[in-house]
């Protein structure tokens, strides 16, 4: 098995980028043909390889990559997931992410994140809680330092 199968199949077949599927039988050269993302830390240290559509692996290196927010989540003012995950696994702690007006709304989205998170940065354990305040829900992301 090659590094490609062996990354795709530990994430599921999905680009860590933008949360589609990506087809294993598309050719490597398309847009949409997966290719292997090797994530590097600020001392250009290899850290992580993670599957990525050809396409979005090209666009994020011309430009910092953004992982969007589903739109299906009902989310005030949702943290830039990027920085978030940095923060996270660089020093581990606490993160406020965002503000959702009802209970079911914010635990959506503390399944997601914690989901998506899996994905975004694999090894690093993270959890989410729903709390209340101010009339809202807060989802505030933990994880431990690696």
């Amino acid at each position: 098995m090659s590094l490609l199968d062996d990354v795709a199949e530990r994430d599921g077949w999905l680009c860590w980028v933008c949360d589609e599927p990506v087809d294993p039988d598309e050719s490597v050269n398309d847009p949409r043909g997966p290719s292997v993302d090797s994530r590097t830390t600020d001392k250009k240290a290899k850290v992580a390889e993670r599957l990525a559509h050809r396409g979005c692996n090209t666009r994020k290196g011309a430009v910092k990559v953004v992982i969007a927010w589903p739109e299906r989540l009902y989310v005030v003012e949702p943290a830039p997931l990027i920085t978030v995950a940095e923060r996270l696994e660089r020093k581990g702690g606490r993160e406020m992410v965002g503000r959702c007006p009802t209970k079911k709304d914010a635990q959506e989205a503390a399944d997601w994140l914690v989901d998506r998170f899996s994905r975004l940065v694999p090894g690093l354990p993270v959890t989410a809680d729903v709390q209340a305040g101010g009339g809202q829900f807060l989802v505030v992301l933990s994880a431990g330092r690696r």
